[in-house]
């Protein structure tokens, strides 16, 4: 669908500003990008490794599941005070983020609305591979994602109908529904045999959360790799939009955890909800974009998307090496303080008969 609205306010003076040097067989070179027409390679490329991707996501989401006790599960939906501020996070903060980077950065408004539309985006299921990594509370995330999705159903038209009315009609976005569907269904449906296993067979879930785990670290670098090479002749776009794309994780990142620690959440929650907030799905944007505009408007903001999920990827990894070198500190400092404590008790205590060592000194 193509808005008539955001056509006319693209007049040629800010493309002929914006232009620059695009490949001969571009079909748009006159803007801040390029599209590329799709030739056979790119579309056997695409549908291949789509396929492998979905079965591979199916197979860490189940791994994921195998880590989530039902009980503790069921849990948070009966008292769901942290997937209503993960709720609050998601909807709340990431739109409004969206809509101040769009004010502050004077960004042209077709650039704005494609951010906004990131920002009203459910979470990603890499949230969940991260949140294992970094000791998170996986019952929660995986109820935040599950909740998140589900409900983007009815936030997410209500969000942009809020946010993008100085830009566009809200009507001109078409929203996927049936891939939003689609997502419940891929994430609900694995983890539910996850937790069937891991309620069954603790034991051999325990191993299949571990190949999982390392699977899905590599999964979220590979799809990042792909859309490189999918996308590879629409990197060159406007640099505010870089910024944006820096900025607005990280903005995530960290207001969802002081939004969680503000509501008296543990420090593992805390990061959980961090993670849920700033990591979007992002595919989805992606699917909205190309619904939704012309090439024409596509070429101003074409791999918006790719370039937030590389960053988005970029502080998950920092926050998760970050974690574990004060996890690695911390466990070398108790453990001198404890070895310190055993040295002064075997110094002051008498020795009768070699002395006396209980069980739990052993």
């Amino acid at each position: 669908m193509q808005t008539n609205f955001l056509s006319q306010q693209f007049n040629a003076g800010s493309l002929a500003e914006n232009s620059t040097a695009c490949p001969a067989n571009a079909t748009i070179c006159d803007g801040t990008s390029c599209v590329l027409p799709e030739d056979n390679f790119n579309q056997t490329l695409s549908v291949v490794l789509s396929t492998v991707l979905t079965i591979m996501l199916a197979l860490v989401m189940f791994s994921m599941g195998c880590n989530v006790e039902l009980k503790n599960f069921l849990g948070h939906i009966k008292r769901p005070w942290g997937i209503f501020v993960g709720f609050l996070c998601q909807f709340g903060i990431m739109p409004l983020t969206a809509f101040l980077l769009s004010l502050a950065f004077n960004i042209l408004p077709i650039q704005a609305v494609v951010v906004l539309i990131m920002g009203c985006c459910p979470g990603g299921t890499a949230s969940n591979v991260i949140a294992y990594w970094v000791d998170g509370d996986m019952d929660l995330s995986i109820s935040m994602t599950t909740c998140s999705t589900l409900l983007a159903m009815g936030m997410m038209p209500l969000c942009l109908f809020i946010y993008t009315k100085m830009w566009t009609d809200s009507d001109a976005i078409v929203l996927p529904y049936d891939s939003i569907g689609l997502s419940l269904v891929a994430l609900v449906i694995p983890v539910s045999f996850g937790i069937f296993v891991n309620h069954r067979w603790p034991s051999k879930a325990k191993i299949i959360l571990k190949v999982g785990s390392i699977v899905g670290a590599v999964l979220i670098v590979l799809i990042a790799v792909v859309g490189g090479i999918l996308y590879k002749g629409s990197w060159i776009i406007s640099p505010k939009l870089w910024i944006i794309g820096t900025i607005f994780p990280a903005a995530g990142y960290t207001l969802g955890f002081f939004l969680a620690r503000i509501a008296g959440l543990s420090w593992h929650r805390c990061r959980t909800v961090s993670l849920e907030t700033g990591m979007q799905n992002t595919q989805l944007c992606s699917t909205i974009v190309q619904l939704s505009f012309s090439p024409e408007q596509l070429e101003l903001m074409f791999t918006f998307p790719l370039i937030y999920s590389i960053f988005q990827l970029l502080f998950a990894l920092l926050i998760l090496g970050g974690y574990r070198l004060y996890r690695r500190h911390r466990v070398k400092t108790k453990t001198d303080v404890e070895k310190t404590a055993q040295k002064e008790d075997s110094k002051s205590s008498p020795k009768i008969n070699g002395g006396f060592v209980s069980d739990e000194m052993k």
